[in-house]
């Protein structure tokens, strides 16, 4: 059986990329070709949660494959018809803004934008203190995006980040499973 090709995107949503590395593994243990994509932050942005070098080479050991990491990279994906699902994973209110206005400025908005034009699935796993603010109208968008899918989100903490969303990312693998087939996995909202 061919596997399944997939873009794997990360977005700097710094304290969510352990998980986003987690469920990377899992995918590459399956029946997945991955194919890694960073956002220039990603690329280059140290923070308490790991260093920039660290990170590229755990991606690049799971997956075997060099870093996306510019747009000029990323472009490509489309007219090549690279993969057969795009996962942007952490996906950020930043990006989700970019992709929901048309805004094509980083490797990962063009990498959507390239993935798109096939009319092929992406599905986003948002992580973003404001969801339920400057971020809802976005969201709202995109979920009326053909061809667009969410990993079914929750707040992660109600009282102290009343406006945050993440996605449980326990559940990317059956979201990819869904999209692959045209189908939204439900409930979005947990």
């Amino acid at each position: 059986m061919d596997k399944i090709k997939a873009g794997f995107a990360l977005c700097g949503s710094f304290c969510t990329i352990p998980d986003s590395i987690k469920q990377l593994r899992a995918l590459a243990q399956q029946e997945y070709e991955l194919f890694p994509i960073f956002s220039e932050i990603v690329t280059s942005c140290d923070t308490r949660f790991g260093k920039a070098d660290d990170i590229k080479h755990e991606v690049e050991k799971i997956t075997g494959k060099e870093i996306i990491m510019s747009i000029k990279d990323a472009e490509p994906i489309g007219p090549k018809k690279l993969f057969d699902i795009l996962i942007v994973c952490p996906c950020t209110g930043n990006t989700l803004a970019k992709l929901a206005n048309g805004i094509t400025d980083s490797s990962v908005t063009m990498a959507v934008k390239a993935h798109l034009r096939n009319m092929r699935p992406v599905v986003l796993a948002i992580a973003t203190n404001d969801a339920l603010g400057a971020s809802a109208k976005n969201i709202g968008a995109l979920l009326n995006y053909r061809d667009i899918y969410f990993v079914p989100f929750a707040q992660d903490d109600p009282i102290n980040k009343e406006k945050s969303l993440i996605a449980d990312f326990s559940l990317l693998n059956d979201t990819v499973k869904a999209a692959l087939e045209g189908k939204q996995l439900r409930p979005v909202i947990k």
